[in-house]
């Protein structure tokens, strides 16, 4: 078996986990919870015949040479838009996670969005115009890829270590699309750090690379198949640091609300004061004349 014939079936398996997934997605309505994941779901089902088409017509020769530009172009804006979904992804899922404290998640996701934005302009500020206009494309799904997917290595790490406090399960699909969030994160470092601008499509990087992702899908459809247990509730006691941050940040932002102040037993220095003035005053009326 040639390789291109062995990339046209993995890429072949991999349509078919991307099909299982979007319909397990789908059925179980998770598209109200994850929309952006929903559109993103969509993309790759709808461009992986495309891919498919287009690497069997390099094996056969089809469309001359215009085979492989068709694939490049094409592979590059799915690439982009899947960056770009990654973003809103990553928030859908920092939401879910934190579903039981309104306050933080409402705060987290205002800070999340700005080091999403920030991480951007970041990566962006660092491309080079030098290049073949060609070659621009490539740098800016790399540098957007690369910053989306230190944003998953850093939210896969923050579900983990704050599971317990979430009450979040392994088997929970916000955890398991986070999951796999990272291990495709990991691939797209590998692929941005490895694979060079001009590749073949049958390059050794390629199947480990196309493994991975067909590792993920994998295991996304496991989630999609198993039923989900239900998210336990969160009882915390009343002096937690974490209930502290909550209604703190339920607090903040909103407007219109008054605060009571009372004034302790013993009173306040400066009412303490003026009450000790006036009573001189009222003994010494003439000297205050």
């Amino acid at each position: 078996m040639s390789s291109q014939t062995a990339m046209s079936w993995m890429v072949v398996v991999e349509s078919a986990l991307w099909i299982a997934f979007g319909f397990l997605f789908w059925a179980k309505r998770l598209q109200r919870r994850f929309p952006a994941m929903g559109i993103y779901l969509a993309l790759h089902v709808a461009s992986m015949p495309v891919f498919l088409l287009l690497l069997r017509g390099q094996a056969k020769h089809w469309f001359n040479d215009y085979c492989f530009d068709f694939y490049f172009y094409t592979y590059w804006l799915v690439y982009i838009a899947s960056a770009v979904l990654l973003f809103f992804i990553c928030i859908e899922v920092f939401r879910s996670a934190l579903a039981a404290f309104s306050g933080l998640q409402r705060l987290g996701t205002v800070a999340f969005r700005w080091a999403a934005l920030v991480s951007v302009i970041l990566s962006l500020s660092t491309l080079s115009f030098d290049h073949f206009r060609v070659l621009i494309l490539t740098d800016l799904a790399f540098r957007l890829m690369r910053s989306v997917s230190i944003l998953e290595l850093c939210l896969l790490g923050f579900l983990c270590l704050s599971m317990n406090t979430l009450r979040l399960s392994v088997r929970d699909m916000t955890f398991g699309v986070a999951l796999g969030l990272g291990l495709m994160s990991t691939n797209d470092l590998l692929a941005s750090s490895f694979l060079s601008r001009n590749h073949s499509l049958t390059e050794p990087l390629q199947f480990v690379s196309e493994a991975l992702i067909l590792f993920t899908l994998g295991m996304w459809v496991v989630y999609g198949a198993l039923p989900e247990p239900l998210r336990k509730p969160v009882v915390l006691p009343v002096d937690s640091t974490i209930f502290r941050w909550n209604e703190i940040a339920s607090a903040l932002g909103h407007t219109g609300t008054q605060v009571a102040v009372q004034q302790a037993a013993g009173g306040f220095f400066l009412t303490d004061a003026e009450r000790t003035v006036e009573k001189v005053l009222a003994q010494n009326p003439q000297s205050h004349e």
